[in-house]
């Protein structure tokens, strides 16, 4: 046997784990398809009113004719780009915050309260705010995303940085260490679970930055059908662009595990 190949026992354990992966999947899978099957057969045997909780053959229906008219790819494309640019935005200018409050602590001393209150005022708020300043389009939304996503990024990365080994902080400035060393060689890679961690909540931030902004003011968008088709009470079509919402940002989600496998490979994290 080669000295490399894998020990049964191993082998029976990856078998072991790759079985328990599928029985995993194929349960959520029955419990997808239970959940639209018993909403389907709600609307048909009058447990619901299908004009009030749509149903997913309505939402089929509506699907295809969005198609049909060729709307739906710039509403889907307008969300997710708006969405990119204040996830990149919002992360890289948080990162680079946090990286100056820890390279000066006077600064850190600053920026406290007003972090803190930024973090706790609703940035509902804000909306209009940024909306006369920005004008009505695309800049105001992408604005109110990178105030969602900005301030948590902020604060979890300055944390982060916080709790690195003082113990190896302080072996390095024995040998002589600069502060950028300290902080490039030592504390940025001891963070780099955080920033994996930070990258996964701004997803669900930078929709939910992307959906309010255009709740308030769009012309096109998932949230901007969403709107729209409560107005006009077609539920049909407030449900299928939530549907199609959860979609794109499961897509974004796993695009991000995607690149957190690759960097852990890339940086030898995994074996």
């Amino acid at each position: 046997m080669h000295e490399n190949a894998p020990s049964p026992g191993r082998l029976q354990w990856l078998a072991q784990r790759r079985k328990r992966r599928r029985i995993i999947r194929i349960w959520q899978i029955l419990l997808l398809v239970g959940v639209f099957g018993f909403w389907e057969l709600s609307t048909h045997v009058g447990l619901s009113d299908g004009f009030l909780t749509s149903s997913p053959s309505r939402m089929v229906q509506t699907f295809l004719n969005l198609c049909r008219t060729g709307e739906l790819p710039l509403h889907i494309a307008t969300s997710c780009l708006e969405t990119v640019v204040g996830f990149l935005a919002g992360t890289l200018l948080g990162t680079l915050v946090a990286i100056a409050m820890w390279w000066s602590e006077d600064l850190a001393r600053i920026l406290d309260p007003y972090l803190v209150v930024l973090n706790a005022l609703p940035k509902t708020a804000l909306g209009p705010i940024f909306i006369v300043w920005m004008g009505a389009g695309m800049g105001s939304i992408i604005v109110m995303t990178l105030a969602i996503s900005l301030i948590v990024t902020i604060l979890s990365m300055y944390q982060g940085f916080l709790g690195t080994d003082p113990e190896k902080i302080r072996l390095m400035r024995t040998l002589n260490a600069s502060r950028g060393q300290i902080l490039w060689l030592l504390v940025f890679p001891a963070n780099y679970p955080t920033l994996l961690n930070t990258l996964k909540v701004n997803v669900g931030l930078s929709w939910v930055g992307v959906i309010m902004g255009e709740f308030l003011v769009s012309r096109a968008g998932l949230g901007y059908l969403i709107v729209y088709g409560s107005q006009v009470f077609n539920m049909d079509l407030v449900m299928t662009s939530v549907l199609l919402l959860a979609a794109a940002a499961v897509v974004m989600y796993r695009l991000v595990l995607w690149a957190e496998k690759y960097l852990n490979r890339f940086w030898g994290v995994i074996p």
